[in-house]
């Protein structure tokens, strides 16, 4: 047990003990489901030791990254077709010229977790590039066809948040490769794959494309003018939230229990959080909200340390889990990744990987 793993036995306890506090403000029945989401949490908690401390071979991330693919191809037949929607999905649409079309979301509830999971292994793309070509995990025309695939379904997610963690993962990419990277191939990679997509989305969406670029230049005009606007009334719920603190100090300690916000009135309404670290506070208190971020500190810390392993394929795991992350700290300030516990066990596997010392 390292600092690491100490780090995330701690955050899972903080997110188990705040149940009480589920059950004593909200009842049996929601406390129970409040359960039933610390259960699904401890699947990543255990994918992460059991990897850590097994013999997994390195190329479960070739399997991860078609099975990603797969699921972003999927996506995209999702969205231009318009499959059934299975039940239970989140209700998350667009509406454009020529009629109302439901975000993709692929096999997954809703359509930020399938942006998620694109930008996570476009950033091993990146990552890649950056590699010799004995040290990556697929092969050049894998990457160029996955991430043809993956940067698609990302945009057909309408998902911002995950544009921003690509975004700064790409930036601390290039700080950590900036002596060694070609910068000329990494750039053709990325505008030949980023063409590819653009081209495809704008040939079979061209409605979609222009109201997606408007989308995105919209957000970075009215941002200041606008903010809560821009951030889908995001400001709104934080001020309720932050509005129930201040008024009642002695919930911040332990917590309402963990995600009990969208379906308890507690607080006299239901609410969505839609911020990690806002949520953490309220459902689990400052207990949890500290936990949470002497983990991330430790996610960085361990990755860093994997990125400068003579081990080529931690040091590969390392660099990638530590761009990666980066950006998902940035993006917890506007979704809870905490529950995006269909790919959450992906991103510890990567992890315990880069941390495995063998």
């Amino acid at each position: 047990m390292d600092r690491l793993g100490l780090s995330l036995c701690a955050l899972f306890a903080a997110i188990a003990a705040s149940v009480a506090m589920a059950a004593i403000y909200s009842g049996l029945p929601i406390a129970a489901a409040s359960m039933a989401r610390v259960l699904l949490f401890a699947i990543s908690v255990y994918v992460f030791f059991f990897v850590q401390g097994s013999s997994v071979s390195f190329r479960i991330v070739r399997l991860l990254f078609w099975a990603a693919a797969g699921s972003a191809v999927f996506a995209c037949l999702d969205f231009y077709f318009q499959f059934p929607a299975p039940g239970g999905y989140g209700p998350q649409f667009l509406w454009l010229e020529s009629g109302v079309f439901r975000r993709a979301q692929g096999v997954f509830y809703e359509a930020s977790t399938l942006g998620n999971l694109c930008a996570f292994f476009l950033e091993m793309i990146a990552v890649s590039l950056c590699r010799p070509r004995a040290d990556r995990p697929v092969s050049m025309a894998a990457m160029l066809a996955g991430g043809v695939a993956l940067a698609s379904a990302l945009v057909l997610s309408y998902s911002r948040a995950s544009l921003v963690n690509l975004a700064v993962a790409l930036v601390v990419l290039l700080w950590l490769q900036r002596r060694r990277v070609r910068l000329a191939r990494f750039l053709t990679a990325a505008l030949l794959l980023g063409g590819t997509a653009s081209a495809i989305l704008v040939g079979l969406l061209p409605i979609f494309a222009r109201a997606y670029g408007l989308r995105l230049s919209q957000s970075f005009a009215y941002i200041l003018e606008s903010p809560d606007k821009i951030l889908s009334g995001r400001i709104h719920s934080w001020t309720i939230l932050l509005e129930f603190l201040l008024a009642h100090p002695w919930h911040a300690i332990l917590g309402i229990g963990y995600k009990t916000l969208p379906y308890s009135d507690f607080i006299g309404q239901t609410a969505i959080a839609d911020n990690t670290y806002v949520s953490m506070l309220m459902e689990t208190g400052i207990v949890g909200l500290a936990a949470l971020v002497i983990w991330n500190v430790s996610v960085v810390r361990a990755s860093y340390q994997a990125a400068g392993s003579e081990d080529p394929r931690r040091s590969f795991c390392g660099t990638w889990m530590l761009c990666f992350w980066s950006g998902q700290i940035v993006q917890m300030f506007s979704a809870d990744l905490l529950t995006y516990w269909r790919v959450l066990p992906v991103y510890m596997c990567v992890l315990a990987l880069a941390v495995r010392r063998r």
